[in-house]
């Protein structure tokens, strides 16, 4: 392999994670103010729900569906499931919500590109990083082919192989790539370079989405009148009639 090859998919993963990581961090510190999705549904509403609705759908199942696929070791379902037909189940639901996904973000591009309000109301990154997704989106689709070249599974199980050694900073993460396709490898570098912009778009507000589910795990508040408990004690006098 070239040393491209190594620099890529070898030390530019941890280049984008790391500004990801850090780069979220000092953004959350720093400019509070500005970790927000801003919505334009002010200056239109038309085809926002359904592009919007389109893409996170697509995009939030295609996400945890590469998080778990790829970083899953292969005896934890290897009793269940075959690496074939996982790789079949992965080509049909990502071509569905891939699909879906890059319909939602076609109409979310179109809608920020020809309406004048909106564009000029539109930040650099805003419109760079609905191209990218763009992109990205297409590539995935155009992966489904190439997959459907090897049913075995055999580069499925390359690609995972090689996401887990860098997630656990293994050595020989980028010879596993040796054999795949340029659309694969174009879809995993603008795949981790999303990540690296990640800080400085609007995509940080991703991060309050996962926050947000905290609240199905926190302990219900509880709340109690001074009145029940002064009754118990003490005479309650007029000075105390008011609730926590």
């Amino acid at each position: 392999m070239s040393y491209l090859d190594h620099f890529l998919f070898g030390y530019y993963p941890y280049i984008c994670l790391t500004i990801f990581l850090l780069g979220s961090l000092m953004r959350f510190d720093r400019d509070q103010y500005t970790w927000k999705s801003d919505s334009s549904q002010l200056l239109r509403v038309g085809q926002l729900r359904w592009g919007s609705n389109l893409f996170h759908v697509g995009v939030l199942f295609l996400f945890f569906g590469h998080t778990f696929g790829m970083l899953m070791p292969h005896f934890l379902y290897e009793n269940f499931i075959s690496a074939g037909n996982k790789q079949v189940v992965a080509m049909v639901s990502g071509g569905v919500f891939g699909v879906l996904g890059f319909l939602g973000v076609s109409i979310l591009l179109h809608r920020r590109l020809s309406d004048e309000r909106i564009r000029i109301n539109s930040k650099t990154s805003d419109i760079v990083l609905l191209v990218l997704l763009w992109l990205q989106l297409a590539l995935g689709l155009a992966t489904i082919p190439l997959s459907a070249q090897h049913l075995d599974g055999s580069m499925m199980m390359k690609l995972a192989e090689w996401a887990q050694r860098i997630v656990t900073f293994r050595t020989g993460a980028p010879e596993l790539l040796a054999e795949a396709g340029f659309i694969f490898k174009m879809h995993m570098f603008l795949g981790m370079s999303i990540f690296l912009i990640f800080p400085f778009t609007r995509l940080v507000h991703v991060w309050s989405g996962f926050g947000a589910a905290a609240y199905l795990v926190r302990p219900y508040q509880l709340v109690r009148s001074r009145r029940i408990g002064l009754t118990e004690q003490q005479p309650m006098s007029r000075t105390n009639t008011t609730l926590r």
